[in-house]
């Protein structure tokens, strides 16, 4: 089973739990039960995440280690 890549991320750009948790509009609670897979994460929180790092949804899911965001359709 892959492993989120939340914790990974957010140390990289150091930027704290509480203000991912503000950037999604959640509690701090929420998120680090997100981090630490005890609380499944919503694909808008996902999405939201993708773009905040700018990374694609399979490295925040851990599916590939590419980290590079697929192109947008236009």
């Amino acid at each position: 089973m892959p492993v989120l890549r939340l914790k990974e991320l957010r140390e990289e750009f150091q930027v704290t739990q509480k203000r991912l948790s503000e950037y999604l509009h959640i509690k701090q609670n929420t998120y680090s039960q997100y981090e630490n897979e005890q609380r499944q994460l919503p694909l808008e929180a996902l999405i939201a995440l993708a773009e905040y790092y700018d990374v694609s949804t399979d490295y925040i899911l851990g599916l590939t280690d590419v980290d590079a965001p697929y192109p947008r359709k236009k």
